[in-house]
């Protein structure tokens, strides 16, 4: 089984221009796995200290909501290609003193 995953351009300064990867992963636990397997750099970008997966990070597989699928309980298919969107804010710099990328007040991007 394969799944495509696609990479947003934000993320490709962290995976050499890589836009795109293959995975067998499952379900979802199983593909943030492997991305930051395949790409280390990414996972302070995917996970909180906490580990868990930051809250502006979005997974869309065939261009549906993995919320609206079951999450992390759904089963990747053969073929399913899955989009990684980063949520973008916006705001004052003087309300808000963090990175609308990496969510912390001292930016993690660079």
């Amino acid at each position: 089984m394969s799944v495509r995953v696609l990479l947003p351009n934000a993320f490709q300064k962290h995976t050499d221009g890589a836009k795109e990867l293959k995975s067998s992963a499952q379900n979802l636990p199983d593909l943030i796995t492997d991305i930051e397997t395949n790409f280390p750099a990414l996972k302070t970008h995917l996970r909180d200290d906490q580990g868990q997966v930051r809250r502006f990070i979005n997974f869309y597989v065939n261009e549906e909501d993995i919320r609206f699928l079951g999450n992390e309980k759904y089963a990747f298919q053969d073929g399913d290609e899955v989009l990684v969107i980063p949520s973008i804010a916006g705001g004052s710099f003087d309300i808000c003193r963090c990175c609308s990328y990496c969510g912390q007040e001292e930016c993690v991007c660079s």
